[in-house]
């Protein structure tokens, strides 16, 4: 049974809805006409250390925030639809190619208090527009960090040394990555965790969000 037989099954017992504004949608669209019309989208030009390119397709800020709350919360089955199709399909026009997709790991604690890592649903949308493996376990977070929101960029950047590490280098050794996250603020984590895949062997890192802050 192919993806979108299962959408249309789905949402005859669940009807699919718009993650932003909660009205009831054909099974397979993203949002509803009214909140396409409103969501603004990233057209700024933004740097992340070390990597070679960074997109992301929407702006961050009230008019989306309800999906991304949403695809956190564990509620509203259609948000890692809407924004990783999206996402997809913007890396797509901008010809960004890779050969495996990673998404940016939460600690086992905040998987297990969570239920699930947010991105790792948005890479799984990656890789079935893009047609790139999605390897979910390379990079581990291996410690606890504070909220970045809370932060100053420079303590950000101190809060997340040494947070990430690589388990098989091996599988990374030589690729092109595309490193994915929800949210990119300052970019602090990205970096960092190009910088660690770059330490281990990777040829190159793309890295992209679904939002970008102003």
């Amino acid at each position: 049974m192919d993806y979108f037989t299962k959408r249309r099954i789905l949402h005859f017992f669940f009807p699919n809805r718009c993650p932003v504004c909660g009205e009831i949608l054909h099974c397979n669209d993203k949002f509803c006409e009214k909140c396409t019309e409103n969501i603004e989208y990233y057209d700024g030009s933004f740097q992340i250390n070390g990597a070679v390119s960074f997109n992301a397709f929407y702006v961050y800020n009230e008019k989306i925030n309800p999906a991304i709350f949403l695809m956190k919360d564990g509620i509203c089955g259609n948000a890692d639809f809407a924004l990783g199709t999206e996402l997809a399909e913007h890396l797509i026009k901008k010809g960004v190619k890779a050969d495996i997709i990673i998404p940016v790991p939460m600690t086992k604690s905040a998987i297990r208090k969570r239920g699930f890592n947010q991105s790792i649903l948005l890479g799984r949308q990656l890789e079935r527009v893009m047609n790139i493996p999605l390897y979910a376990d390379i990079v581990r977070k291996i410690r606890s960090t504070s909220a970045q929101k809370s932060l100053s960029r420079d303590e950000r950047l101190v809060n997340l040394k040494n947070a990430f590490e690589v388990s098989q280098p091996e599988i990374i050794r030589g690729k092109s990555v595309l490193l994915i996250d929800d949210v990119c603020t300052t970019g602090s984590t990205l970096a960092e965790i190009t910088e660690v895949l770059m330490k281990s062997g990777a040829n190159e890192v793309h890295c992209a969000a679904c939002c970008k802050t102003l």
